[in-house]
């Protein structure tokens, strides 16, 4: 055992004397303009500037997709291993959708998330996959389940979010945006999963320990993706230290609260003659999916998709809005002629809100990629040759900033590009297909809960700005800055303060 683990050591920490080796030795070379592109090295290929680059990988990448003719660049790792980083829609297509079977999650996704995602629906493919997306796919499609995550969503704006928007009026206080709305999907995402209500949005803003618990287990997470070595988070792990025993005690508190709802759940159900919740757990245990682990695992997965997407989506909505007041004046009026509608009939006709949505995702998606591993030997269209077991990156942050894709205009938050207007001067909404416009993935694994993304994001904008200006509470010429854990944030938050609106005019 001794002597494995010095050999695990050795493996770590080699690449940190090639490392000394290299820096020393170009610092005696004479200086150059650096180029975008990463030098690769003999044994260690372009790790020390992957590990360079750990805090700002996203916008690193995108840079070197931007700069390369076919929008793919291959990373050389340690001993001639290949990271493939794709921002060209073909590659995307016949990754998710052509050669769907050749791109998995694979083993390396699976053993960084099964701590934490366990064989829930996001960590898994296959028959196990399959039947996890069956089971969801029916649930997803029923009409009570809309309606119950109408009166979730509605119930929480306007017993909770509302208030507490009215009450930083009166108090003049400075709310960070973005923890206020993380509260409020997780509170609604926990109500539609389980039937259980956190409060986590409740006046005084009280800790949750499930809410923390599961924050720092999808953090600690992200971080694994981030390591030079799996060796050296599975060193940690083994011996319990640091960032893995943080790990192991978030997971278990995670598991073990969401373990005690699924069995109080399954003996509320026994005791019923007919089914009265409606939640999704109600409804997998309901359908005779019994199992402790797999009903766990699965709703697990659904709070991780539906707590930290819409909020980030809507917290990057309100800062562009700032920036934009010709944009929040259009919304405005597509309020005002609503006022009157039943809430569905509302959220449907709210096209260029849609359209500002869809903008705001694609330059600050809340999923800013993705990666599959390759199962055979494969060549993409623009012809770059994938290995078997090589991991594959496709790149919605980098899609939304290509000039190919938008145009020249692509910086811009231009809610235009997605709309035309009809005869009478009215919008309608234009999409575009899901291999240029990734969002939501697309093919077999497209995202299930996008139709309740938008009813949630449009109902709180609808409710928010029909009674608040949200006014960021930053020095001029603030920019915030986007970061990525297994799902995308505001770094260190979005002071915004709320003030009362006069009129929608």
């Amino acid at each position: 055992m001794l002597i494995q683990l010095l050999a695990l050591l050795f493996i770590v920490i080699f690449p940190f004397f090639i490392f000394k080796i290299i820096t020393k030795s170009s610092k005696s070379r004479k200086s150059t303009p650096p180029s975008i592109f990463p030098k690769s090295y003999p044994i260690i290929g372009s790790s020390l500037a992957i590990k360079s680059h750990r805090e700002d990988r996203v916008q690193w990448t995108t840079q070197i997709l931007q700069s390369s003719p076919s929008g793919t660049f291959t990373f050389d790792l340690l001993f001639g291993r290949r990271h493939i980083f794709t921002a060209n829609p073909a590659n995307v297509q016949h990754m998710l959708k052509t050669h769907f079977s050749n791109y998995q999650k694979g083993p390396f996704t699976y053993s960084v998330l099964f701590d934490f995602l366990g064989n829930g629906i996001f960590n898994v493919d296959g028959e196990s996959w399959k039947f996890q997306r069956q089971v969801a796919s029916h649930e997803f499609n029923t009409k009570s389940l809309r309606k119950f995550i109408q009166t979730v969503v509605d119930t929480e704006l306007n017993d909770r979010l509302i208030p507490m928007f009215f009450d930083a009026t009166v108090d003049k206080t400075v709310l960070d945006l973005q923890e206020i709305l993380q509260r409020f999907a997780f509170d609604n995402v926990c109500k539609i999963a389980f039937g259980f209500d956190p409060a986590c949005l409740s006046p005084l803003l009280p800790s949750a320990e499930f809410a923390e618990a599961f924050e720092d287990a999808t953090n600690i997470s992200s971080r694994r993706f981030r390591a030079l070595s799996c060796l050296s988070w599975k060193i940690k792990r083994f011996f319990d230290v640091g960032s893995e025993k943080r790990l192991r005690t978030a997971v278990d508190r995670v598991r073990d609260f969401a373990m005690k709802l699924v069995r109080e759940k399954k003996q509320e159900l026994a005791d019923k003659s007919s089914l009265e919740s409606v939640d999704l757990l109600s409804r997998f245990l309901s359908s005779g999916h019994t199992d402790e682990n797999f009903a766990t695992d699965i709703v697990i997965s659904f709070i991780l998709a539906g707590r930290d997407t819409t909020s980030a989506a809507l917290t990057w909505f309100f800062w562009l809005l700032s920036q934009n007041p010709e944009v929040e004046k259009e919304i405005l009026k597509e309020i005002k002629g609503k006022s009157d509608m039943p809430v569905l009939e509302e959220v449907k006709d709210m096209v260029y809100t849609h359209a500002c949505l869809c903008e705001t995702m694609r330059l600050y998606p809340p999923v800013p990629v993705d990666s599959k591993r390759a199962v055979d030997d494969d060549v993409f269209p623009d012809g770059t040759v994938v290995k078997k077991g090589s991991p594959v990156t496709y790149h919605p942050y980098a899609m939304g900033r290509m000039e190919i894709i938008w145009g020249s205009d692509w910086a811009e938050f231009k809610p235009e590009r997605w709309l035309q207007r009809d005869e009478e001067g009215k919008w309608s909404f234009v999409g575009r297909d899901p291999y240029t416009y990734t969002v939501f993935q697309a093919g077999p694994r497209i995202c299930l809960g996008k139709e309740m993304a938008f009813l949630q994001m449009k109902r709180v904008v609808a409710g928010v700005l029909r009674r608040f200006k949200v006014v960021p509470a930053v020095e001029d010429g603030f920019q915030p800055s986007f970061i990525a854990f297994l799902t995308s944030k505001m770094k260190g938050g979005f002071p915004v303060r709320a003030e009362v609106r006069v009129n929608l005019d």
